[in-house]
């Protein structure tokens, strides 16, 4: 059975598609401006929420636990992350942001304004509902 695609919906993907490429985009070039690759600003973004064992990063951007190690150990080179041991199971290794890590991954964040100008002409309510919107499309509760 060949499923049929109304073209509402394939103008949604591909617009989905147009702002997930600016954003990608804008990202890679705001990494650009602090002198790292994207790959190693999205590592230090996800450390900047609390050490992270490094399989989990692995996992979260989705490629092997061995370009993980490169990326931890070029941005460990910076200053901007460290390895510590899992005090709850010193075999686990987590990779963690420095303080110079965690203001490089706030700057880096406040630098992005691809998506804050044309969200900020929407009104709460339509944010809201934006938000619930793409909440449910990812099965995440609101």
């Amino acid at each position: 059975m060949t499923s049929r695609i109304d073209p509402l919906t394939l103008e949604v993907v591909e617009l989905i598609g147009t702002i997930v490429a600016r954003y990608h985009e804008e990202y890679e070039e705001a990494a650009a401006k602090h002198s790292l690759t994207g790959a190693q600003a999205r590592v230090l973004g996800l450390l900047s929420g609390g050490p992270t064992p490094m399989r989990r990063l692995a996992q979260q951007l989705k490629c092997e636990p061995s370009n993980v190690t490169g990326i931890v150990d070029r941005l460990e080179s910076r200053g901007f992350a460290e390895r510590r041991l899992d005090p709850a199971d010193r075999r686990v290794k987590l990779a963690a942001a420095t303080e110079a890590g965690r203001e490089t991954a706030a700057r880096l964040r406040g630098s992005l304004d691809f998506a804050r100008e044309p969200l900020a002409e929407l009104s709460d309510e339509e944010r809201t509902v934006l938000r619930d919107l793409l909440k449910r499309m990812l099965g995440v509760a609101p």
